[in-house]
């Protein structure tokens, strides 16, 4: 047996059938596609037309949108890296970035980046440099005596914190005078007492 003589078995592959090739075929003269008429002919796509009545993809509601912008991250828990620790994947490295962690095979490494959370528990005392990491998962790798390295804002990123932070503001200064509004009452409404002392006198 060499290379050139392997072959398929038979049946393996079956070729396409060849249309317009004379009416013994059984697929000449029109190849299949019927008599006349706009399929007929070739560069036609009525993918989705019905008739004329809106098509369905028209009708149905659309919701949301597709940031393209948006990053996405791989996750990685703090158990995993408690794992990784305990089998010494790390080795002697002494900050652990993405390479670390695809090296140690809880990343892939095809997306933007990497975010810690903070499902389990961790005992080392780790050095990670990553994109983004849960609240939780900070508080619970400082206090082991770790340290988690995020990357500087940036200008955009400032600028959005900064509009968030005064729509906060605003919010709040709307619901104080909220508040001071209901607590002070009107001055049309007179006290019921005083208009019986009132009426006393008259009489």
């Amino acid at each position: 047996m060499r290379l050139n003589q392997i072959r398929d078995n038979n049946g393996a592959r079956k070729s396409g059938l060849r249309v317009g090739r004379g009416e013994g075929s059984g697929k000449g003269k029109t190849a299949g596609r019927g008599v006349k008429g706009q399929k007929s002919r070739s560069g036609v796509s009525v993918l989705g037309f019905e008739g004329g009545q809106m098509p369905i993809f028209r009708r149905t509601p659309k919701r949301g949108f597709n940031n393209n912008f948006a990053k996405h991250y791989e996750i990685v828990n703090l158990d995993k890296l408690q794992d990784a620790v305990d089998a010494k994947k790390f080795g002697d490295t002494e900050t652990i970035d993405c390479n670390a962690l695809a090296a140690a095979g809880l990343i892939r490494g095809n997306k933007d980046g990497v975010r810690i959370l903070g499902n389990g528990e961790v005992k080392a005392a780790l050095t990670l440099e990553v994109n983004g990491a849960s609240k939780s998962a900070v508080e619970a790798i400082e206090r082991v005596g770790g340290k988690v390295l995020l990357p500087q804002p940036t200008k955009v990123e400032l600028l959005s914190r900064e509009k968030s932070e005064k729509r906060k503001l605003k919010r709040q200064s709307v619901n104080i005078s909220l508040e001071k509004k209901q607590s002070v009452p009107s001055s049309n409404s007179e006290d019921p007492s005083s208009v019986d002392t009132n009426s006393t006198q008259n009489e």
